[in-house]
């Protein structure tokens, strides 16, 4: 029988003890993202979303903390491992899940393009001042009648001599009406093709997508190529095909699966402390059973949530790499896991949970959009089918 000490119970905020199983640095850029977000982010949030702004003044402090292309090398980037760039996601989306958005965006879809795949010169040009936090990047895939399907986009860049004209339009583009430059696909006779394209060249245009119910603290807009001309060296060189566009959702899939779990537990510490100062027949609302059946489920769902994103990111961290049907997992999973989360804390504040007093509504909100955008939940799922029993069920 043994005689060794019981063990110290675990945290309500960390059932399973995700964060001794980080390390040193892992824990001090996760404290550092919190503390920031906590102090300049959450007392404003409400309001930011309320009025459907980005507070553009944040962006500098975004790239002197680092988290701009974070997990790339070189050019200026930190160049930390995968597991870092995840949690802080995680933090930057217990904020608001459109700083997330916008911090994802920048380094995993339109930073993440031209670091793998572009040449040296389009490296030089774009990524010390992306990384800085001086040029904002989009990348524009996402068409008005090609959500999912991007096999059959209708943009299309033809050559024209050693040029290349686009026609051709993006939709629902995250940080596109406030972009330097934009990453474009076009399908090519050649297959599709990247391209890198500063906004202020002739024939582009960006209109800013207003009346959102969703990720309204995110600057979302549709792109429209008309007749844009480009120079033979706009064109990311080292791809060609979807492989290029998929890889790049991929990475920012990576930054989901760990994020959405920050706007869950934002909601969960919500509802655990209103839970403990909301006095209803005669005691905290805490002490019944139905309320603390709520809070373990959420408890325990995000827990595991957080054990899968550890685990993904140490194998995208590994020799043995994270497979795209990996990241599909991850993302349904933890976005599920964390809406449902969100709708339940809002369950136990009442009518308070409406208020953005709170941030219930709000992550509630944009979690329907997490939900969808980087695949719906009806892809990853068809990805994982697809894996498991070999047929191909898109179509």
């Amino acid at each position: 029988m043994s005689n060794s000490p019981r063990a110290a119970a675990p945290s309500p905020t960390d059932l399973l003890g995700v964060r001794s199983m980080l390390s040193e640095e892992e824990r001090a850029i996760t404290d550092t993202v919190r503390k920031y977000v906590e102090s300049e982010i959450t007392p404003h949030a409400g309001q930011w979303f309320e009025d459907g702004t980005f507070p553009d003044e944040i962006i500098p402090t975004l790239g002197e903390m680092g988290l701009l292309g974070m997990h790339l090398e070189g050019y200026g980037c930190a160049g930390t491992n995968a597991v870092s760039y995840g949690l802080a996601c995680r933090e930057l989306e217990a904020g608001d899940s459109g700083l997330r958005s916008f911090v994802s965006v920048q380094g995993s879809l339109a930073m993440f393009p031209i670091w793998k795949y572009g040449s040296e010169e389009q490296k030089q040009q774009w990524l010390p001042d992306m990384a800085a936090g001086k040029k904002i990047g989009c990348f524009g895939l996402t068409e008005p009648d090609h959500g999912s399907d991007p096999g059959h986009m209708s943009t299309r860049a033809k050559k024209d001599g050693s040029d290349w004209i686009i026609n051709g339009a993006k939709m629902w583009i995250t940080n596109g009406p406030i972009a330097d430059v934009a990453v474009v696909w076009a399908d090519t006779e050649e297959g599709v093709r990247g391209f890198v394209v500063p906004t202020d060249t002739p024939g582009f245009t960006a209109n800013e997508i207003k009346h959102k119910g969703s990720l309204r603290m995110s600057k979302t807009g549709e792109l429209v190529f008309d007749n844009l001309r480009l120079p033979a060296d706009a064109v990311l060189p080292e791809v060609k095909g979807l492989r290029g566009p998929l890889s790049c959702l991929s990475e920012a899939r990576f930054g989901i699966l760990f994020g959405a779990l920050g706007a869950g537990r934002s909601c969960y510490e919500t509802a655990r402390d209103y839970a403990a100062s909301r006095i209803q027949f005669g005691k905290p609302i805490g002490g019944f059973q139905l309320t603390q059946q709520k809070l373990v489920k959420m408890a325990m769902d995000l827990a595991k949530g957080e054990l899968l994103a550890l685990h993904l990111g140490r194998l995208k961290d590994s020799d043995a790499g994270l497979a795209p049907e990996q990241v599909s997992f991850g993302k349904l999973n933890n976005v599920r896991v964390s809406i449902d989360a969100a709708r339940t804390a809002r369950t136990i504040l009442g009518g308070n949970g409406i208020s953005h007093e709170y941030p219930l509504m709000r992550h509630a909100n944009n979690l329907e959009s997490v939900l969808t955008y980087e695949g719906t939940e009806e892809v990853h799922t068809l990805v994982l089918g697809q894996l498991i029993t070999g047929q191909n069920a898109f179509s």
